[in-house]
């Protein structure tokens, strides 16, 4: 959204109000207000990482109404290069397709250990920058309403990474202002919905911290 033409900070205002406000992600100063939706983050497609196709079509939906934070209860891998990032995004795909017998990967989104942001199952970057969502299977019985980000790792004790963390924080942020959802409602755990302890209780812990970040970056 843009500001009126009676506000049109410049970009140093912006940046030294947002750094006054203590709004830093990765050394970058984001601006606060509401008026200024939150970008997209670079996210790495399905072709990029080379994703294997759905073995049927991908069913396209109308917008989610909640956020679901997972972890995906691998190893916490200390590789965080954007190679690791490709492979834990194989592993999660032949997991659900293979073992599952699911058609494709069941999230959206995975946020890698190392900070990078992948697209998961097919047509889910497409229908967030359309302002809708696909039809997934990571949170049973939910899929229908909500949209689904799966966090390599796992997080019942260890510490989240702070630049998963601080991507998720920019995730969340992205798709809050594509569907118009209030961080403070929208965003929710796996257990939330379901009998899990996705997405660990460490990182289900750090949802409030999550909500209110994501929330001073709108």
């Amino acid at each position: 959204m843009t500001a009126p033409e009676s506000f049109q900070p410049s970009r140093r205002t912006l940046l030294r109000g947002a750094a006054a406000s203590g709004v830093l992600l990765g050394g970058i100063a984001l601006p606060t207000t509401a008026a200024y939706g939150a970008p997209a983050p670079r996210c790495y497609t399905r072709s990029e990482w080379s994703a294997r196709p759905p073995k049927s079509a991908t069913s396209v939906t109308a917008k989610p109404d909640h956020i679901v934070i997972h972890h995906t209860a691998s190893p916490n891998v200390t590789d965080y290069s954007l190679a690791a990032a490709y492979k834990v995004s194989h592993w999660i795909q032949d997991l659900h397709m293979d073992t599952n017998g699911w058609i494709d990967a069941g999230q959206q989104l995975t946020i890698s250990r190392g900070g990078y942001l992948m697209e998961g199952r097919s047509k889910s970057l497409s229908s967030i920058n359309n302002g809708q969502n696909v039809l997934g299977a990571q949170t049973a019985n939910h899929n229908s309403h909500t949209i689904g980000i799966e966090h390599e790792g796992i997080y019942v004790n260890a510490n989240v990474p702070v630049k998963l963390f601080d991507m998720s924080v920019l995730t969340c942020a992205w798709l809050c202002t594509k569907y118009g959802l209030d961080p403070h409602v929208a965003i929710v755990g796996h257990r939330d919905y379901n009998a899990t302890q996705c997405p660990g209780d460490v990182f289900y812990a750090r949802l409030p911290e999550l909500r209110d970040r994501v929330a001073a970056v709108l």
